[in-house]
């Protein structure tokens, strides 16, 4: 049975006291943090086949993204609940250093272990970052409200997403991949003095060993062995071994067992759990859920894998690649603070839904129809089409999720969220990966596909090559990536088929008009505009909650 408005004192009324001073400077603080996080995720992309050649680790070049994904999946659980024990701010300020030392090592990396090692931790920061980001918005701002502000950070996002790929690019191309990481300093400590001067919100009280007894310790060592054990047996399937070895499968298997395991051990056995079972036991979160999933797996294999067919099939250098994936970046941010606003506006979820997910399925079909000769009017109209439909799922899954739960489990509803979709994203990472390596196989003439050693990823080893080749040679490689590719958007088209199938499952059910009064906005003295229930504005000193 779905909760209703009225059995939850979350959902009650009440005057709208943000939007001033202390609340803006928090909301800065928070998508500067957004901003360090999404640069570095979107930049290495575009770099990758020049640190793997560096390097000298085609091997292993597959682990520079996933053990970012692996450490920043696994303890994004534990980063939600640590933000409800010792407050949001200490966890926030913690994620950045692990990701400015990260970040440090990763630039300074002498060898792919070297490196690899550095992107753990920095993926740890990564996760919090991103974690936080989403809960401390929704500490500010009651979700009835929160499209605008969703929108705003998808925007944040979206700038990101535009100058990350040709920054990438530039300095693989023109200086040293090393800056990737390096450039992350500055802007952690930019990121440190804002965050710490101006993310004025509340901590809960407390002795430091009063907080560490209330985590679920064991519960998340669980969780993140098995969320570990699942990482890696993806990222070996596929490409390093077959799907059907043990290496893919024993760690896959073991790995989403001990994921399930760690949901049933919520569910019974903690006091004070780290995902509360009510967060997926409705039917209209369980369905929110699901959609993060499907958008995470689909959404990432446009962000990773158009600019492998702007620089297989079209020849673009790792820059120009960056800059034709600004179709994505620059329609995304509008369709996500659109659909926010009208969210916002209309006080419902399930329309916007519904035409995200119409929109990504008709963007990844035409998408299929790419050819390695296709005009600029094509790949640039497909991408906005799809773009414009994964914007729009970007920022509205986030509201069937929390509608029907109290504002108290905002935080686990939020770290599950962010732990769906990026387990998802590496699911979406994996799939691809291992679609596009089979059908490089099938489809490159033998002659060009006998030079790479097995195990090696035939995508990245082959695209630093395709440029040089002689003719015809090099319009048959061409032609066989745009074949290939087009089998990962016509997969895309059937994982996003099962979105659409969620909005069955969705109810339109009345937002929380309140927020969590335990955390949120210190009790400062401050003007701040304010908008009650009916209308009226004015000026006065309040205590800002």
């Amino acid at each position: 049975m779905e909760p209703g408005v009225d059995e939850n004192p979350a959902h009650r009324p009440h005057p709208k006291t943000y939007g001033g001073v202390s609340f803006w400077l928090s909301f800065i603080a928070v998508l500067v943090s957004s901003f360090l996080s999404a640069l570095d995720l979107t930049a290495v992309g575009t770099a990758l086949p020049t640190i793997t050649a560096d390097l000298n680790g085609q091997e292993n070049f597959v682990w520079i993204g996933s053990a970012y994904a692996l450490s920043s999946t696994a303890f994004l659980p534990l980063s939600g609940h640590l933000a409800d024990v010792f407050g949001r701010k200490p966890v926030m300020m913690i994620s950045i250093v692990f990701f400015a030392i990260g970040s440090a090592l990763a630039g300074a990396a002498q060898n792919m272990n070297m490196l690899i090692a550095a992107r753990t931790i920095e993926g740890i920061g990564g996760g919090g970052i991103i974690n936080l980001t989403d809960i401390i918005i929704s500490d500010l701002v009651p979700l009835v409200d929160r499209g605008r502000y969703q929108g705003l950070l998808g925007i944040t996002w979206a700038f990101a997403s535009a100058i990350g790929p040709p920054i990438g690019g530039s300095l693989a191309e023109k200086a040293s991949w090393r800056w990737l990481f390096y450039i992350n300093l500055p802007l952690t400590g930019i990121a440190i003095v804002v965050v710490g001067l101006y993310l004025r919100i509340k901590t809960p009280e407390g002795s430091i060993m009063t907080k560490l007894k209330r985590i679920d310790w064991l519960g998340n060592l669980i969780g993140i062995s098995g969320t570990t054990l699942a990482v890696v047996g993806l990222t070996f399937a596929g490409v390093r071994f077959p799907w059907s070895s043990a290496q893919a499968l024993a760690p896959l298997i073991i790995g989403m067992f001990l994921i399930f395991a760690f949901i049933m051990y919520e569910r019974k056995v903690p006091q004070e759990p780290t995902i509360a079972w009510e967060v997926i036991s409705n039917r209209t979160s369980f369905c929110g859920h699901m959609a993060t999933m499907i958008h995470g797996m689909t959404s990432v294999s446009i962000i990773y894998y158009l600019p492998i067919y702007f620089q297989a099939c079209l020849l673009a250098s790792p820059i120009r690649s960056g800059v034709d994936l600004f179709p994505t970046a620059f329609v995304m941010s509008p369709a996500a603070f659109i659909a926010g606003t009208v969210v916002t506006t209309t006080k419902k979820y399930r329309p916007a839904n519904i035409v995200g997910w119409i929109l990504t399925v008709i963007g990844f079909g035409v998408l299929s129809l790419l050819r390695a000769d296709s005009p600029t009017g094509k790949w640039v109209g497909y991408q906005i089409i799809v773009t414009i439909g994964t914007g729009i799922i970007y920022v509205c899954t986030i509201f069937p999720v929390l509608a029907p739960l109290p504002v108290s489990r905002t935080a686990t509803a939020l770290a599950f969220f962010a732990f769906i979709r990026t387990f998802a994203q590496t699911w979406g990472i994996t799939i691809s990966s291992t679609i596009l390596q089979n059908e490089l196989k099938k489809n490159l003439p033998q002659a060009f596909l006998s030079q790479f050693p097995q195990g090696a990823d035939i995508a990245i080893s082959a695209i630093p090559l395709i440029p040089d080749l002689p003719e015809p040679l090099q319009t048959e490689v061409r032609t066989a990536f745009a074949s290939s590719m087009s089998v990962i958007w016509k997969t895309m088209i059937g994982i996003s088929g099962l979105g659409v199938l969620t909005l069955f499952g969705l109810k339109e059910i009345p937002m929380q008009s309140h927020t969590d009064e335990n955390y949120g906005l210190t009790e400062k003295a401050d003007e701040e505009v304010v908008v009650n229930t009916t209308g009226e504005r004015g000026i006065s000193t309040r205590m800002c909650y």
